[in-house]
């Protein structure tokens, strides 16, 4: 299925049903006076955040969306039946706002969540509420309110624990592919992976967690080169990054101390406080090296970065280091759970 993670829509809410000036008329009841009934109302959108959906591909096809009309009111004080209300299913992790004015009208967090985005028009009311002591035979009914429409933004942010960054050819779909059942293309070309992937890393009974690999960032990325700049959002709700890094690009001109710099400068010119977030640095492809070289390999590039935080030597490949990797990460995340919030749980405003 095509990766969209962003899409326009028009959403209508339903109108409200007239009210009716309707009167009495039975045999043998003289002066039956005004019965008309109320308009029903119309129907309102909800968006619903749906688990099974994780692209807005189909919005590309489907754009104008339209909740049930309210119907008309009856003699005999009948009320219209109310307009259909519409639930409009979006992937888990979709922001909502307001092509117009620009209103972030919410953000669907969880699975099951809904938001209402078009409110359905109040109905007419019927003469029947218009009769009075000098009115005994009004005529007077009020017509149905129209229902709201809107155009909206729809842009997915998906949700994970974990993401990994890197140039491209650092092996991050390689460390997905050895930590989870998530298959993305790898090659030995760069930009191999063109849209974002999730995988679930578990690491025991009931011990797991999302990971999401996006393409890979270049010098320029938060700028609009490459393809990182589209997916660096994908990011912003992650609680750690893992900076993935070749441990000897054979690229000339490159090294691994190079490499993390940039890939550091674009997180930190992007914004949102990524370059603020939880970073561990993972330094991939050590099965390239003799045994003998690999501790001195990644000494250097520790103490070259001056690198505070954790680091882990891994091949991907071959899954040596992934194992322990994927514990120390489960631990960490339950350690800090519920101190590491990057973005808001996003409730219904």
């Amino acid at each position: 299925m095509k990766f969209v993670d962003e899409a326009t829509i028009r959403v209508s809410a339903g109108n409200g049903g007239d009210g009716s000036a309707s009167f009495r008329r039975e045999k043998y009841v003289a002066k039956g006076g005004p019965d008309g009934g109320d308009g029903g109302k119309g129907g309102d959108v909800f968006l619903v955040a749906d688990g099974g959906i994780n692209t807005l591909v189909d919005f590309r096809v489907a754009r104008r969306f339209k909740a049930g009309h309210g119907d008309v009111g009856r003699g005999r004080q009948c009320t219209g039946a109310g307009g259909s209300d519409l639930e409009i299913p979006v992937p888990v992790g979709s922001l909502v706002s307001d092509v117009e004015t620009g209103e972030l009208l919410g953000d669907l967090t969880r699975a099951g969540q809904r938001l209402l985005v078009a409110r359905g028009g109040d109905p007419g009311i019927g003469n029947v509420h218009f009769k009075s002591s000098v009115n005994r035979a009004p005529r007077q009914f009020t017509r149905g309110k129209p229902g709201e429409a809107r155009e909206l933004m729809l842009e997915l942010k998906l949700l994970a624990d974990v993401g990994l960054v890197g140039l491209p050819n650092a092996g991050k779909s390689t460390l997905i592919r050895a930590m989870s059942s998530a298959r993305p293309k790898v090659a030995d070309y760069p930009f191999t992976t063109l849209h974002p992937n999730l995988g679930v890393v578990s690491v025991g009974s009931g011990r797991s967690f999302v990971m999401a690999d996006v393409p890979g960032l270049i010098e320029g990325a938060a700028s609009g080169a490459g393809l990182g700049i589209r997916f660096l959002k994908h990011l912003q709700r992650t609680h750690l990054l893992l900076h993935v890094v070749d441990v000897a690009p054979i690229d000339e001109g490159r090294s691994p101390l190079a490499d993390v710099t940039a890939i550091a400068d674009e997180l930190a010119a992007f914004g949102s406080d990524l370059s603020d977030r939880e970073r561990w640095l993972i330094i991939n492809k050590t099965d390239l090296l003799a045994p003998d070289e690999r501790d001195a390999a990644i000494a250097a590039i520790v103490e070259g970065l001056g690198w505070q935080g954790p680091v882990y030597g891994v091949a991907a490949v071959s899954k040596h280091g992934v194992e322990t990797l994927g514990q120390d990460i489960m631990n960490w995340l339950e350690s800090t759970a519920g101190a590491n919030d990057p973005e808001a749980d996003g409730s219904d405003p």
